[in-house]
């Protein structure tokens, strides 16, 4: 029998970055879970929360992987880093099946690999990355639609 307290759990599986506007200006197809290759103390700056995805996205170098425009800000205990780029280019861990599939949908027209959020799973940080298309301007005023009238809905059932 496993003995697992909530705290257990919640590491497990702990969400530490989202990219909300990624759900807004794209129409997500498909999703992916990445490995990161981070360094150490990048690694405990990611676990404390200190990750930003926005503006993010994922390209292929030499047919490797990489996320360009994350920005995880230094760790603070780890003292003077006077090298640090917190903006640095990070590989990014797939199956090789995984890379030349995605590899050909970024070279598709209107397609973008975009980061979708950063999570812990174990003691290790991955990526979850999806495909996706480009909305229009007509396409995010009819999702703020949705959402204000499924509030209105929610705030009607409530009374």
């Amino acid at each position: 029998m496993i003995n697992l307290t909530i705290n257990d759990i919640i590491q497990l599986n702990m969400s530490l970055a989202e990219n909300k506007k990624a759900f807004f200006d794209y129409e997500i197809l498909e999703k992916y879970e990445a490995g990161l290759v981070l360094t150490g103390q990048e690694v405990k700056s990611v676990k404390n929360g200190q990750a930003n995805l926005k503006g993010s996205y994922i390209t292929f170098h030499n047919k490797k992987p990489t996320v360009i425009g994350m920005h995880i800000s230094k760790y603070k205990p780890a003292g003077k880093l006077p090298d640090y780029d917190p903006v640095r280019t990070r590989e990014v861990l797939l199956k090789k099946k995984e890379i030349a599939y995605l590899q050909g949908k970024s070279q598709e027209q209107g397609l973008t690999i975009v980061p979708l959020k950063v999570y812990a799973s174990g003691r290790l940080v991955k990526m979850e990355i999806g495909v996706g298309r480009g909305k229009k301007s007509y396409d995010k005023r009819e999702a703020i639609k949705k959402r204000e009238l499924k509030r209105e809905l929610e705030r009607a059932g409530k009374e």
